[in-house]
């Protein structure tokens, strides 16, 4: 937790992992009081333990922290993983939000005053689509194509259903894909710079790849951070806004462009076990509505972010302890 500063009070849950870290720094500098709550298990210095399974762990979590904004990122975030255990991340996803919700809602009861609560939701609730709905706007219906995907259109419906019914002051951020140095390289970015960074340090060229035709939408991870804060500041409750680029970038050049930083020769092979049961051709949206309320504007360009990821990825590979 930080000292009380001039800003809000936030709680931010799920503050120990990738997005997590860069919020949490951006609130404490821009001189918020924070409460960074990290998992059931959580034991890293500066971050607090809390269970989204145990009401009794999100109401101590509201009594401390007394926010006037609460971040909610904690998810089970590797779609992947959710084919494998689809019912645990539902558990996590949809019914840990739906018992976050009522804290707030309880919380806004004794205290008097009802905290923004900010939802990081995906764009993967948007299911594959016809060529004819890109860019991806709010409007459109969701079409969840993967147990991740159903579980945070399942957690949407829960904010928006309270937000419409019983006064919940929460909004939804549906990002899109997001990247940056530190992620975890179970995701497609920071695995392809963790292996080119492999193969700088002496390892073997081959390069195991998944579906390279994807295309996706992607935004720096500081660029997701601003625009957090600015849905905590000035989005309407009950109200969804796409956090995006509005550029599709396939894998294969994002694979390209990567290969040319690292500038070491390497082998592509494919690896049936990276394919997804269900893969999403395409992901491309529009931040407009986002833009239009509260004037945020995408700073960081790709090549930078990629740069960073590999420099990172880099430093891990000569020191392995670091990415632990």
């Amino acid at each position: 937790m930080s000292e009380a500063g001039n800003g809000s009070r936030a709680l931010v849950t799920g503050a120990s992992g990738f997005v997590g870290r860069f919020l949490v720094a951006a609130l404490r500098a821009r001189g918020d009081c924070v409460f960074a709550f990290g998992g059931p298990n959580e034991k890293r210095e500066g971050f607090v333990p809390l269970d989204l399974g145990d009401p009794e762990s999100l109401r101590r979590a509201f009594e401390l922290a007394e926010p006037t904004v609460v971040f909610h990122l904690a998810a089970q975030t590797f779609v992947p993983e959710s084919f494998a255990a689809p019912l645990a991340t539902y558990e996590t996803n949809a019914l840990g939000t739906a018992r976050l919700a009522h804290a707030a809602r309880a919380y806004a009861a004794l205290a008097g005053k009802r905290p923004r609560v900010v939802f990081a939701s995906s764009a993967e609730v948007y299911g594959e689509r016809d060529p004819a709905d890109f860019p991806l706007r709010e409007r459109l219906d969701v079409r969840p194509a993967n147990p991740y995907a159903a579980s945070k259109a399942a957690a949407e419906a829960i904010l928006l259903a309270e937000a419409r019914s019983l006064g919940l002051n929460a909004v939804v951020a549906r990002s899109f894909t997001h990247v940056g140095p530190g992620q975890s390289e179970r995701f497609v970015t920071a695995n392809f710079a963790g292996q080119l960074a492999a193969v700088a340090r002496g390892g073997s060229p081959r390069v195991m790849v998944g579906n390279l035709d994807a295309a996706r939408d992607l935004l720096d991870v500081r660029d997701v951070v601003d625009a957090y804060l600015a849905l905590g500041a000035d989005g309407e409750a009950g109200e969804i806004y796409n956090v995006c680029s509005g550029t599709a970038v396939k894998i294969r050049d994002l694979l390209r462009e990567l290969v040319t930083i690292a500038h070491v020769p390497v082998e592509i092979r494919e690896d049936p076990a990276r394919m997804r049961p269900s893969d999403v051709p395409i992901f491309v949206g529009s931040s407009a509505k986002l833009q239009d309320r509260t004037g945020w504007r995408p700073r960081v360009p790709l090549a930078r972010t990629l740069r960073e990821i590999y420099a990172a990825a880099l430093d891990r590979a000569g020191n392995p302890a670091a990415g632990s």
